[in-house]
């Protein structure tokens, strides 16, 4: 039986605005069962009242207002997770779309980013002739993963699916967004998944550590997950939050400006 780690994670931003703006946070661990919260603080500097909920998703958010001018939100927190790499299941199949529950079925459909109309053709060209299961999922991944080049600075907030896959360049959230809609578009239910990602057994990258977006797929009546940026199945996932695509999981979203002048970004085995 696998045993545990203890990760250290988190992040810390630092905000000017020229006036009170509210804003939502999505930064702390969901309640999942893969993780266990251990210990967690969230403080703002200056002090604000904050109030948190769980969205649609089950995702926890934080509200508030941030005042005018500097405004800092800190969030760490302590998470028990498996000594263990992500579930693998070759064999997994697809599920028939009169079985899929209900609770799973708009995670079939076109979202925001997700244009799975759009790209359904495509999709079909590529992927169709393969056989149904983990097998075709996987070549989703090694296809998108081989297809598009990581880079910062290739993308944007407003990037489709069809518009990362056409310019062959993108982020992390641009490599799941195009993964998610060839799946949905063929008829496989897929969400994207918002997280920190420790490097554990893998390289250091030279980058400084960042949020991380990868996918959950439905194969033989569960979740299973999948990661285009890095194709890798890799230990310590640590879910912030979950949903149709990067609009439902933004980790800051603000009514009206405020200036980012600063994140970091903490996830890595606890000292």
């Amino acid at each position: 039986m696998a045993g545990v780690l203890q990760l250290s994670v988190g992040c810390d931003f630092s905000f000017n605005a020229p006036g009170e703006v509210a804003a939502v946070f999505q930064v702390e661990p969901t309640r999942d069962a893969r993780h266990r919260l251990l210990a967690e603080t969230l403080t703002t500097t200056p002090t604000q009242p904050r109030w948190s909920y769980q969205d649609s998703f089950g995702n926890t958010c934080s509200r508030l207002l941030m005042p005018q001018g500097p405004f800092g939100l800190s969030y760490h927190a302590t998470v028990e997770v498996p000594d263990a790499i992500d579930d693998i299941d070759l064999e997994a199949r697809e599920t028939p779309i009169d079985s899929v529950p209900d609770t799973v079925l708009m995670y079939l459909l076109p979202s925001r980013f997700c244009v799975s109309d759009v790209m359904a053709n495509q999709a079909w060209e590529l992927f169709g002739g393969l056989a149904p299961g983990w097998r075709r999922v996987q070549a989703i991944v090694d296809a998108v993963n081989g297809h598009l080049t990581f880079g910062y600075g290739t993308s944007s907030p407003t990037l489709t699916a069809q518009e990362a896959f056409d310019s062959a360049k993108g982020v992390c959230r641009d490599f799941a967004h195009v993964a998610i809609t060839f799946c949905r578009a063929l008829n496989i239910p897929a969400r994207y998944v918002f997280g920190y990602l420790p490097d554990i057994e893998v390289p250091i990258p030279d980058a400084p550590m960042d949020f991380c977006a990868w996918m959950e797929v439905w194969l033989d009546g569960r979740w299973w997950t999948f990661d285009p940026r890095n194709n890798q199945h890799r230990k310590g996932r640590v879910v912030i939050g979950r949903g149709r695509d990067a609009v439902d999981v933004a980790m800051v979203t603000t009514y009206g400006f405020a200036r980012l002048d600063e994140m970091t970004v903490i996830a890595e085995p606890a000292a």
